[in-house]
């Protein structure tokens, strides 16, 4: 059976937050809006979440309140969202480095946040306290 096919982000976002934890329909309904922004219909997601339960890349477990399923990826579909991730890593990277950010002092990268520093009238941005502090006394010499 070939893999299933990805072309919207409500898909590819329902994956990656299964890979995350597992999680009732309505829970990555509300996630997946979140994190897109737009409003997301029980028809983007339940069919899918059908779709990948036919493919055994997920599983359901007991039912939680309200007669809730709450979805799991199986190993096989942790597989999937493997090969998915290889697929779509090039783009994810693209995306993603002009929001990197290097550390002064060891340069490794910073995606978010990073601690900030004024040495030597510069403003800096370091991974760490500890690297910081490690600039200042390689700096002080």
């Amino acid at each position: 059976m070939s893999d299933i096919e990805i072309k919207n982000v409500a898909k590819l976002f329902t994956v990656l937050l299964l890979s995350e934890n597992g999680q009732h329909g309505y829970e990555i309904m509300k996630e997946v809006g979140k994190r897109t922004g737009r409003k997301v219909s029980p028809g983007q997601i339940y069919p899918f979440l059908r779709q990948l339960k036919a493919y055994h890349y997920v599983e359901t477990k007991g039912r939680a309140e309200r007669d809730k399923q709450t979805y799991y990826l199986t190993p096989e579909g942790r597989k999937f969202v493997t090969r998915l991730s290889d697929k779509f890593g090039d783009m994810f990277e693209i995306a993603i480095k002009p929001k990197l950010t290097m550390c002064a002092h060891c340069n490794c990268e910073i995606y978010r946040g990073g601690y900030k520093e004024k040495i030597g009238g510069r403003h800096l941005t370091f991974c760490c306290e500890n690297c910081a502090k490690g600039y200042r006394a390689m700096n002080a010499r």
